[in-house]
């Protein structure tokens, strides 16, 4: 049975692992085993951060509403329950976005939220 050596595919490995740590401080873009552990670590934190990211502009906009809701003398919650029964289906993220740029269209869904749960 032929011997079978690994030069060309171990190179295509750690070169793409080289890649991967492309920019990295100190020995971590230079050496193959700390780069390959910071790698690895790098995109496992890349995973979590793409699930936090989601989590993080849900309360932002959460945040945006609110303001716009109590400066049009409601709050979050009650406006969110008011558009809920109202039938008005409006993501957050649109919400937020009216609520900071166009203030009057957000006043008439408040309205609109007052006026079904009232």
């Amino acid at each position: 049975m032929a011997r079978i050596k690994r030069a060309v595919s171990a190179a295509k490995k750690r070169r793409k692992v080289f890649k991967l740590a492309k920019g990295y401080w100190g020995a971590k873009s230079k050496l193959y085993r700390a780069a390959s552990q910071q790698v690895m670590k790098s995109l496992s934190y890349a995973y979590v951060g793409r699930k936090l990211k989601k989590r993080e502009y849900r309360r932002l906009w959460i945040a945006r509403i609110n303001a716009g809701a109590r400066i049009c003398g409601t709050n979050y919650s009650k406006l969110i329950h008011g558009l809920k029964v109202a039938g008005v289906d409006v993501n957050r993220k649109v919400l937020a976005d009216l609520a900071v740029n166009d203030m009057n269209a957000f006043n008439e869904l408040v309205k609109i939220a007052n006026n079904a749960v009232a």
